[in-house]
């Protein structure tokens, strides 16, 4: 019997040896962390700084693509939100030291038109569906309202510049402004808010310039329209859209063939209004990368500071990309930087993430200037030809 069971457990085993076959485990590769830049700008500790306000009437939904000011000591934060009623309205919040917001005001602090007018609009969206719809309104999931403001102030007057959204057929830019000693006692008195661009015109995206050249208002409309060292502005007596630009002369960007850049085939759109310094106008702008596409990611340009329409530099790559989750929240891969601040020797930029979030991230002016011009921008050759 011992004898027996000794072999039971012998054919077992060359049974085993037959039937299973081993499977060689591939080994796991760590994450690798993605390595600094000389550019790369840093994000803060506490980001996203603002989200969403569950149960909210006006922005329970998103919050998102703020503009900002520097008055009267303090950073002003203005900022698109969202509700269930899927209107795009302005919020507001400031800073004294740029990253923590403390004091967020409770209700709008801006919407261009009552519901009831905003409501008549509604025959011009596709279709008309007056809620907050995701799956139909692809950019932050609004119908309608005033979208992506941007802010300067010039001459004693905080001016915002906004889209204006009725719908993908209605798409204009709109501007309004208020004094800094309303805005400083929190006096909501703007001016009645009036169209930059045309009827029937497809713009979004311009933004002023946060002071006037040789006593004009300095519109920026274009980014890139087949010359990499050009940019586009328009100079006006005043802000009056039968003096502005017509679709012909600044093509909707979204209409213009891709152009390879640098690190980026689509240019998008400029980010927050430029920001003076002494080497030149710093203007962020919006582009995707011809290697990662899909996604919005961040470059620099350094414009001149008597001809601001000529590039000097321009970023070798993006110096910042979306990966964060707050990021990707909801519509992945969307960095959009609409409002850029200087406080002592530190930038600020403040940003949308995902079309939900609004995120900071900062860097050394200087030091960032100084290695832009140095040694991390794109080559131009003598025909003003990118090679680089």
């Amino acid at each position: 019997m011992a004898a027996l069971k000794k072999k039971k457990t012998v054919s077992n085993k060359k049974k085993a040896k037959t039937t299973f076959k081993k499977v060689k485990k591939k080994p796991v590769k760590p994450k690798l962390k993605k390595k600094s830049r000389p550019l790369d700008l840093r994000r803060a500790l506490h980001n996203p700084v603002m989200s969403p306000t569950p149960g909210s009437y006006w922005e329970s939904e998103a919050v998102f693509n703020p503009g900002a000011v520097m008055d009267g000591g303090r950073i002003h934060l203005f900022y698109r939100a969202l509700g269930p009623d899927g209107i795009s309205r302005i919020g507001y919040a400031s800073s004294i030291d740029g990253v923590n917001f403390d004091y967020r005001h409770p209700h709008p602090v801006y919407i261009p038109e009552k519901a009831a007018e905003t409501a008549k609009h509604h025959p011009y969206t596709s279709p008309a569906r007056l809620t907050y719809n995701r799956e139909l309104y692809l950019s932050g999931g609004g119908w309608g309202g005033c979208e992506d403001p941007r802010a300067v102030k010039i001459e004693g007057r905080i001016y915002l510049t906004f889209n204006m959204f009725n719908g993908w057929h209605s798409m204009r830019v709109a501007f309004t402004s208020i004094g800094e000693e309303d805005l400083a006692n929190k006096k909501w008195y703007w001016s009645k808010f009036a169209y930059l661009s045309r009827p029937g015109d497809r713009q979004k995206n311009w933004i002023l310039f946060p002071e006037k050249i040789r006593g004009k208002f300095a519109l920026f409309h274009n980014l890139d329209k087949g010359d990499s060292a050009r940019v586009h502005i328009a100079y006006l007596d005043e802000l009056d859209m039968r003096k502005t630009p017509s679709q012909e002369e600044a093509p909707d960007p979204h209409t213009l063939p891709d152009h390879v850049v640098g690190w980026h085939n689509r240019t998008r759109s400029a980010a927050a209004p430029p920001i003076k310094t002494p080497e030149g106008w710093l203007l962020f702008y919006h582009a995707m990368d011809r290697d990662d596409p899909g996604r919005y990611k961040l470059g620099a340009l350094l414009l001149d500071l008597e001809d601001p329409t000529k590039v000097l530099y321009r970023s070798s790559y993006p110096i910042l990309e979306p990966d964060e989750w707050y990021e990707n929240d909801w519509k992945p891969g969307i960095i959009y930087a609409s409002g850029a601040v200087v406080k002592g020797d530190k930038l600020f930029i403040y940003y949308g993430g995902g079309d939900k979030h609004i995120g900071i991230a900062y860097t050394n002016l200087s030091d960032f200037i100084k290695k832009l011009v140095n040694n991390e921008h794109a080559v131009f050759s003598k025909r003003s030809a990118l090679v680089a």
